[in-house]
């Protein structure tokens, strides 16, 4: 799917998605032509996992650093 379908299917903003991309929270599949991104329901989830979290006290940056020591 693509971002903006991604973003309502989550219950966020299609900016709050870009913001998690630059961050490096969420990373889209990049498909041809033109490397379009591309969203599946995994990434719904983690969005959806990361904005519950930062809403009930923890900062991005705690979110981030939790699941770079997990890889």
């Amino acid at each position: 799917m693509k971002i903006a379908q991604a973003a309502g299917a989550a219950g966020v903003s299609v900016q709050t998605v870009e913001y998690y991309i630059m961050l490096g929270l969420v990373e889209p599949i990049l498909q041809p032509p033109g490397r379009r991104r591309h969203f599946d329901l995994r990434l719904v989830r983690r969005i959806r996992l990361i904005h519950e979290l930062n809403d009930s006290g923890y900062t991005l940056r705690e979110i981030r650093q939790t699941w770079l020591h997990k890889r």
